[in-house]
């Protein structure tokens, strides 16, 4: 029943900017924290930015720090990566997932629902 539906990915030149969305259903949007990671072709899946349920407080990987903003709107039931200044190395599938039990959010494996996958290509 737990469903996530991602959407504006596109093609946008270097310097540029996104911003992805990330729609949730079928469970209770505010308990639960929300994460941003990116798969680039023939590379695992790394941690991009989560946002915790209890207290917002956010995260960052050191790549995107400064650059890329999560956020949440929990009337929306809807999270948010505002991504700027954007480099051809941030070229990937991003994907937006949620978990209940806060922890060691860099992991894929702690996350509990993925959702299918934007693809974002920055053009140099």
């Amino acid at each position: 029943q737990v469903q996530l539906v991602e959407s504006g990915g596109g093609l946008v030149r270097a310097g540029g900017s996104l911003r992805l969305s990330c729609a949730a259903s079928g469970r209770t949007f505010s308990s639960y924290a929300m994460g941003w990671f990116r798969q680039a072709p023939g590379k695992e899946r790394e941690f991009v930015a989560a946002i915790r349920g209890s207290d917002t407080r956010t995260y960052y990987s050191d790549s995107v720090k400064g650059r890329f903003t999560i956020s949440r709107d929990n009337a929306k039931n809807t999270v948010y990566l505002q991504m700027n200044s954007l480099k051809p190395e941030d070229t990937a599938v991003y994907y937006c997932a949620d978990r209940y039990r806060w922890g060691v959010y860099q992991n894929v494996m702690g996350w509990d629902y993925w959702g299918q996958g934007t693809q974002v290509t920055v053009s140099s």
